[in-house]
């Protein structure tokens, strides 16, 4: 298992049901260990698998969800 955070930019969120509909979505992927989503900085950080789930899979999740991702520029592995 080769563990990753990722640090995304969501756009298009406007309320506290926007932020569990993104949520729900990134942790319904497999591979993915956390996700955790901030209205406020319209960023979530996600700890995931990187051998399941790679960036492209996350972006889709947050499309699904009706909303935009993109990477920031950190990655950490853990």
């Amino acid at each position: 298992m080769s563990a990753e955070k990722q640090n995304l930019h969501i756009e298009g969120m406007h309320c506290a049901s926007c932020v569990s509909a993104v949520e729900k979505s990134l942790k319904n992927l497999d591979g993915v260990n956390d996700a955790a989503v901030n209205l406020a900085t319209e960023s979530a950080t996600v700890e995931f698998d990187s051998e399941k789930v790679d960036f492209d899979r996350l972006r889709k999740a947050v499309s699904d969800a009706g909303y935009e991702a993109a990477s920031s520029a950190k990655t950490t592995t853990l």
